[in-house]
């Protein structure tokens, strides 16, 4: 799945779940069953081909153990400053 076009909020996303998986020595199908998904959709979040409901943002925070609003805020913004 390819994406016709940039989308800075699906990157920070991706980015985000990424980095905060690591943090919890999480692998993606752990990710996944945590948070009632497929690892194929996990996959595809943390590349950015994924356009995510709330709902599913919802239930991948939960799985993570950090507020839903965690997983959009642009951390790189806040260390270069």
């Amino acid at each position: 799945m390819k994406r016709n076009h940039p989308d800075a909020l699906r990157d920070i996303l991706a980015r985000n779940i990424r980095l905060l998986r690591a943090q919890n020595s999480m692998s993606q199908e752990t990710l996944a069953f945590e948070s009632g998904l497929n690892r194929t959709y996990v996959s595809d979040i943390e590349r950015g081909v994924r356009n995510v409901s709330i709902d599913n943002i919802s239930r991948l925070a939960k799985a993570l153990g950090v507020p839903a609003w965690r997983l959009l805020k642009d951390q790189t913004a806040e260390t270069s400053a």
